[in-house]
């Protein structure tokens, strides 16, 4: 059981290219969009690619990624193409990545701008149900906490505890994405081991930590409750490196936390800042987790 440390990668040329661009960055698991993020079919997956993809990662000693939904999720939509979409796409990906052995597949949910809070959480709930209903696949499905903007659906922790409900009874269920920039500008402190300890024990209060699967480890550009999305290199921005070394002391030593439950074999810590840092960004990870794990 480990923390594993790595990033977004491109899947250009063939999704079989992203465990190399992986390696590259010395990644030790990874992410990546199995289709274009902003819209249009995804490539086959023919059982050569599959295979292909299969061998890099044994070439790159690599058993772990992740795939990220795309962007135009959006089960808070008042179109029912939209809507009935967000649903379906979620579902192909979910299979897509049994294809490929991926661990998880997590999404962003959309916003109630169109619906209103209460008519957007009830069609979320409706389609989050529908996309895991007779899904038999070994990956499992991640709700990510959003940083909160607008009438973002997923912003807090009672947002996700609430859209968990119907979903819990199915087995594909892994529970969230903790993205560390989301929900700094969601209002939850990071910046130091007594905030880490008080976020995530509100955490394990309303959500449960046996819930907490992975997370996306972005410092932020924007202040505490600041309700954006604007990712910042490690230690460059508002959460620091104090807060990225009680974050990680936090997964690495807490009792509950889904990184010491057995089940588990791979905490995926997975950066999504600019790649023109992002390898700095690996190396001030792996020395802090390092430092936290003596």
């Amino acid at each position: 059981m480990k923390l594993a440390i790595g990033c977004h990668v491109s899947i250009a040329g063939g999704v079989f290219n992203a465990p190399k661009n992986a390696a590259d960055l010395a990644c030790e698991t990874f992410q990546i969009f199995s289709r274009s993020p902003r819209g249009g079919p995804a490539a086959k997956l023919t059982g050569d690619i599959i295979a292909q993809f299969q061998a890099e990662m044994k070439k790159y000693n690599l058993d772990t990624f992740v795939i990220h939904c795309p962007y135009y999720i959006n089960f808070g939509s008042s179109n029912p193409r939209i809507y009935h979409g967000s649903s379906a796409v979620i579902r192909e990906e979910l299979e897509r990545g049994s294809s490929l052995g991926a661990n998880y597949v997590m999404t962003h949910l959309g916003s109630a701008k169109d619906l209103g809070q209460e008519k957007a959480f009830k069609q979320a709930k409706e389609g989050l149900t529908k996309v895991l209903k007779g899904y038999e696949g070994q990956t499992q499905f991640l709700l990510e906490i959003a940083a909160g903007a607008g009438e973002v659906i997923g912003g807090s922790f009672e947002q996700l505890a609430e859209l968990m409900k119907p979903l819990v009874k199915f087995k594909a269920f892994g529970g969230i994405c903790f993205d560390t920039q989301h929900a700094f500008a969601s209002g939850y402190d990071l910046r130091d081991n007594e905030a880490v300890a008080s976020t995530f024990k509100k955490f394990d209060k309303i959500i449960g930590l046996k819930w907490l699967k992975m997370s996306h480890i972005n410092d932020s550009k924007v202040e505490l409750g600041e309700r954006k999305d604007r990712h910042e290199h490690i230690g460059e921005g508002l959460i620091g490196e104090k807060g990225f070394e009680a974050i990680l002391g936090f997964l690495h030593k807490n009792p509950k936390s889904a990184i010491l439950n057995p089940k588990s074999v791979v905490f995926p810590l997975i950066l999504e800042t600019e790649h023109d840092k992002v390898k700095a960004d690996i190396k001030i990870l792996k020395i802090l987790r390092n430092k936290v794990s003596k």
